[in-house]
């Protein structure tokens, strides 16, 4: 028999709600995670007073009451509203795509004459077939919009020219006709008070966690240790990469104290031009309004990713997807489960690891 039911591979948002789920449930469970703390991406760290995200801005949001509900079981959310700027040229517009946007680039102030100039710049781009992402950005807002807000930022952000993206990264755009700088529009939103860490805490209270530890470093030795394996890791890199290497996206985070009380009065700038090489600076104060005297910005980078560097975003083209379709035969069926953006290989929002972590539980537990 051995020691644990559950042996959890990553100490992340999928891996700490499973194992939070299981242990209610009267199961045994270790988790472990290569990294020096608990949490993964959403890991805080406190600097100068100020609680830092450690891998970049983490804003809590859902319209599902059931999520909301839990999470505020575990830790108290304040008031946060995500309301980011887009610096261009010199020049601040409001995100998402909003009056305040148009009125800033057109001098519009009706959501008719709003409507109306859209329809005017796209025009030209009706009735073609895109052949790539600029072509598709066209034909939805025109070249304002896409020259001064999309086409940088997303250069940047994919490392290729837009011409050079398939037009299916941007489905659609979202354009809001009213005076509201709200970037998200579910009903809930929020950032837990005193951090993330305070939510980790709570889901990982009472239940071994070993840090440091890399599973694949002793994968034979883990193994042994329980019944079922619950892995949050690449879904390639478990299966040794047998049929090829999943792509993905990488970020780099430069930290930078300031001798102020505020350097750009909003908790996240994206900067949409091609230069500077950063796509946003993030002001960490902002989230929990800390009243501090000296102030932590992050500026963020997109990057190649390579082995060895962290795997933030999976690229969901075709080639990938087919590719990961064969690993996840593999898993069917098997001893191991695999959860989260990596051991799914998909884009989630907090909330959607959480629903999907507990959807998991329930079918498992």
């Amino acid at each position: 028999m051995k020691k644990y039911d559950y042996l959890i591979v990553g100490a992340g948002l999928y891996g700490s709600v499973f194992a939070c789920e299981a242990k209610k449930r009267g199961r045994k469970v270790l988790v472990i995670d290569k990294r020096d703390a608990v949490g993964g991406n959403c890991r805080c760290e406190t600097v100068e007073g100020i609680h830092v995200h450690r891998y970049g801005a983490h804003i809590f949001h859902t319209s599902d009451k059931r999520i909301w509900s839990y999470v505020n079981e575990l830790a108290e959310f304040n008031n946060f509203v995500n309301t980011p700027y887009a610096f261009y040229k010199g020049r601040l517009y409001s995100l998402p795509f909003n009056m305040n946007t148009f009125y800033a680039l057109w001098g519009v102030t009706t959501p008719a004459e709003a409507v109306a100039k859209i329809a005017e710049q796209a025009a030209p781009y009706k009735g073609i077939t895109p052949k790539n992402l600029e072509e598709k950005a066209l034909s939805l807002v025109g070249p304002d919009v896409y020259e001064t807000l999309v086409k940088g930022y997303t250069e940047k952000q994919w490392g290729r020219r837009a011409t050079e993206l398939p037009p299916f990264i941007i489905s659609r755009l979202p354009l809001r006709f009213t005076f509201d700088n709200n970037y998200f529009s579910d009903r809930y939103q929020g950032i837990p008070v005193g951090g993330y860490n305070v939510l980790f805490d709570k889901l990982l209270d009472g239940i071994e966690v070993k840090t440091n530890a890399d599973f694949f470093a002793d994968r034979a030795g883990w193994e042994r240790t329980a019944d079922r394996i619950v892995f949050t890791g690449r879904i390639d890199e478990y299966y040794g990469c047998r049929f090829g290497v999943l792509e993905y996206r990488s970020l780099r985070f430069e930290d930078e104290i300031l001798d102020i009380p505020d350097f750009q009065g909003n908790a996240v700038i994206n900067y949409t031009d091609t230069q500077p090489a950063w796509t946003r600076i993030i002001e960490h104060k902002h989230f929990e309004r800390a009243d501090t005297s000296k102030t932590v910005i992050t500026r963020e980078y997109p990057a190649d990713w390579q082995e060895g560097a962290e795997p933030y975003y999976t690229v969901n083209d075709d080639r990938n997807n087919a590719l990961y379709k064969q690993y996840k035969a593999l898993g069917d069926g098997g001893n191991v489960l695999f959860g989260g953006r990596l051991g799914e290989y998909r884009y989630y929002d907090m909330h959607q690891v959480i629903a999907s972590a507990l959807a998991a539980a329930e079918r498992e537990l």
